[in-house]
């Protein structure tokens, strides 16, 4: 078999970066250079002119680093997006003019698919949940039907952003995260808002609330203990629901957020309490480098071949979803529940019980090990009342759900009717997509958000639609809200066939209705959330 070496050319923002990796997925070199701005945050132009002092130089550098020459060159391969436009634009025009120059092909790669390679590539890790952290970027990503589905991402800013935002206003400087997880360790826990919507999270209202804080003269320590708190156990919580929803076996962890030591640590927590294996690649490996888009470069060519000069401009709002990747193994690995689990969500386990004779479950909202007890006990508490209430308001609204027995706070128990039925992912068809738009849009006109609207918690029972698990619903009027709601049911319809999930949304949306919240659901979907 013929080894391929290629050249990678990473730049999507602050940080430039020259890697050389062979087809065998051995590493030759790895060079970098970070820009660190002297106050505010990544100025586009500023890294655009970082990136073009250094590639002429870090190129060299890694030829030399692995002892090749330019000849031995196979492939010039750069990150394509998402990121800074200016910066991309000079990454794309360096990797364009060393292909031209040596004659030799060239393709450009998506950055945070990079970044999951290179994790697979160091860990061994073969098909995992992984949580992608960064400045720009906070998505949680998993293969699905031929392409890495996005099953939550941030509805505003990364967590790389919050916490440098939230060192710029408070004077404890750029980058944030560093000084926040060293202060942190002296902290003590203030109430600070969390904020998970459906498989998203957001943090533009916990920045807020966090600065706010700082300025009535809560102790910097407690703050940055609060602020990573939640922020993490955020990610974490739908990681978490990721891996229940896919019933993969392995998670990673990769970016540069994963520099922070209670990150991981929760996040290992977290996998280890669902059975599953935690990966998370080398240091040097997580943050910004060239050698994730030179093994990326090897994957894409070995597949599709290289690009023509014509298709290789940029993509500063390239999603991770609108790459084709064929060469994963999609062969899952279930982990077998205990005999008395009729499941093992990410919130809760189920039961069966028997309450007065009637067939029922249990829903046991089991603290998390990864959450701090006061953050753990308030969602768990707040979350098992809300969802009883809401579950006698749908049915008010006229949606079927599981008739309620009994609600214990203390315990954070909600007994309720057993549905024998089966889940509407199994049986899923254009008739019942109709149907299920009628039924959601009963919910949003009562101001109901469930908050989870996947296909595994709708149930098809005796020619009934019947919703269940509402343990991260609300009651909402924003049209954004219920636009969230209904994009994360098109997320678990992406997830079991990408290629009849655009015609049975597009059924859903029919019978939902409502022109202003169908056009709130392309407003959020053009705005490229996690793009720098």
């Amino acid at each position: 078999m013929i080894i391929l070496i290629c050249l990678g050319i990473e730049g999507t923002a602050e940080k430039t970066g020259v890697g050389i990796v062979d087809s065998d997925g051995n590493i030759l070199a790895m060079a970098g250079k970070q820009l660190f701005p002297e106050e505010g945050g990544i100025h586009p132009r500023l890294a655009a002119e970082h990136h073009a002092e250094w590639i002429p130089k870090l190129i060299p550098q890694a030829i030399e680093e692995s002892g090749l020459s330019y000849d031995d060159l196979d492939l010039i391969s750069f990150s394509q997006g998402p990121g800074l436009g200016p910066a991309l634009r000079i990454v794309a025009t360096s990797a364009r003019s060393l292909a031209l120059s040596l004659k030799k092909p060239i393709i450009g790669v998506n950055h945070c698919i990079g970044h999951v390679e290179v994790g697979k590539l160091d860990t061994g890790a073969v098909n995992p949940v992984s949580l992608y952290v960064s400045g720009g970027n906070s998505q949680v990503i998993a293969y699905e039907s031929g392409r890495y589905r996005i099953f939550g991402e941030t509805l505003d800013i990364a967590v790389g952003n919050c916490l440098d935002h939230f060192g710029r206003e408070t004077g404890l400087g750029h980058p944030g995260g560093p000084v926040i997880e060293k202060l942190a360790k002296k902290g003590s826990y203030v109430d600070l808002p969390y904020v998970v919507k459906g498989m998203d999270f957001s943090f533009s209202g916990l920045l807020s609330a966090a600065i706010r804080e700082v300025q009535k003269g809560t102790p910097m320590e407690d703050v940055c203990f609060s602020l990573q708190e939640t922020a993490f156990s955020m990610l974490v919580e739908v990681t978490e629901r990721a891996l229940s929803h896919t019933q993969k076996d392995e998670v990673m962890l990769c970016g540069g957020v994963s520099a922070n030591s209670r990150l991981r640590e929760m996040l290992r927590t977290m996998s280890e309490e669902h059975g599953a294996k935690f990966y998370m690649p080398e240091m040097k490996l997580c943050g910004d480098n060239g050698v994730m888009i030179a093994w990326l470069g090897l994957l894409m060519c070995n597949e599709f071949g290289p690009m023509d000069l014509n298709d290789t401009g940029i993509i500063q709002k390239f999603r991770t979803d609108e790459v084709d990747i064929p060469w994963i193994d999609n062969a899952k690995s279930h982990l077998t529940l205990p005999d008395e689990l009729i499941a093992k969500g990410a919130e809760s386990n189920i039961v069966k019980s028997d309450y007065l004779g009637e067939k029922a479950v249990v829903k046991d909202r089991i603290p998390k090990g990864y959450r701090i007890h006061e953050i753990d006990d308030k969602i768990r508490r707040a979350r098992t009342k809300e969802e009883a209430k809401l579950l006698s308001d749908a049915k008010r609204a006229g949606v079927r759900t599981p008739v309620l027995y009994d609600v214990d706070l203390h315990d954070k128990t909600i007994t309720m009717e057993e549905i024998d039925g089966v889940m509407l992912k199994e049986v899923i068809d254009d008739e019942l997509a109709f149907e299920l738009g009628c039924e959601i849009s009963k919910l949003h006109s009562a101001d109901i958000i469930h908050g989870d609207i996947t296909t595994s918690n709708i149930m098809l029972s005796e020619g009934d639609l019947v919703f269940i698990d509402f343990g991260l619903g609300r009651y909402s009027q924003l049209r954004e809200d219920k636009a969230v709601d209904l994009l994360v049911l098109k997320k678990s319809l992406q997830s079991i066939d990408y290629n009849l999930a655009l015609k049975y949304f597009d059924l859903i949306l029919k019978g939902y209705g409502d022109e202003s919240i169908i056009n709130a659901i392309n407003d959020i979907e053009s705005r490229g959330r996690y793009t720098h």
